[in-house]
């Protein structure tokens, strides 16, 4: 037996393009806005999403059976400010630097929205299996808009990716500096990455002619 029926595959698929939370939904936007400007910080944040995602809606699956209506929120809200503290942990453990440099915005995981709707449309009407796949699917797409967009801002806005210079070095004028190419420095402002995340979206529907006319 397969270890994943259509409809399972379809859970992890479907967010990745056609029902994208970023591009589609356009959900949690404000981080792909703010801590795009590095590649680093921008799969770091894809991965701690994909953690409290999918163990959230796993655990809010386990709970849903037993969690009176009026509290659900709070409920959700306590299960995923505990998940985002173990993970800012874990981050200032094994990653100290780069914990201060998303500090503020591992804390606003809290209230994304793709999180906390999840949490609402999807595991409180599902079984735990489904609900983790949910989550990885939803995460990965989330985490597959900012990584673009952390690629791209880094490359264009510094010459460099996860740190390494790719495009030669601009002081010493080597690789494509020395043909006077110059890095925009425009790309690592926040409006920027709203742009880029425009052009992803304009690509996406250009492509799919049914997004345009679903949306």
């Amino acid at each position: 037996m397969a270890l994943l029926s259509k409809k399972d595959t379809k859970l992890i698929t479907d967010p990745l393009m056609d029902n994208n939370p970023i591009t589609i939904q356009v959900l949690g936007i404000c981080s792909a806005l703010a801590i795009t400007a590095q590649l680093k910080a921008s799969i770091v944040m894809a991965i701690s999403v994909m953690a409290v995602l999918a163990i959230g809606n796993v655990v809010i699956s386990l709970m849903r059976n037993i969690i009176p209506s009026k509290i659900r929120i709070i409920v959700q809200l306590v299960v995923v400010a505990a998940l985002v503290i173990i993970v800012d942990q874990v981050l200032k453990a094994f990653s100290y630097e780069l914990s201060k440099t998303l500090s503020v915005f591992v804390g606003l995981i809290i209230t994304n929205c793709i999180i906390m709707g999840r949490f609402e449309a999807f595991a409180l009407a599902n079984g735990p299996w489904k609900s983790f796949l949910d989550g990885i699917g939803n995460a990965a797409g989330y985490g597959l808009i900012l990584v673009m967009v952390g690629f791209f801002r880094e490359l264009l806005g510094s010459g460099t990716l996860l740190g390494f210079k790719v495009l030669g070095d601009p002081i010493e004028k080597t690789g494509l500096y020395a043909l006077g190419y110059e890095n925009n420095g425009f790309m690592l402002l926040s409006p920027m990455a709203l742009i880029v995340v425009g052009i992803i979206i304009w690509v996406q529907r250009s492509r799919n002619k049914a997004l345009i006319e679903d949306h």
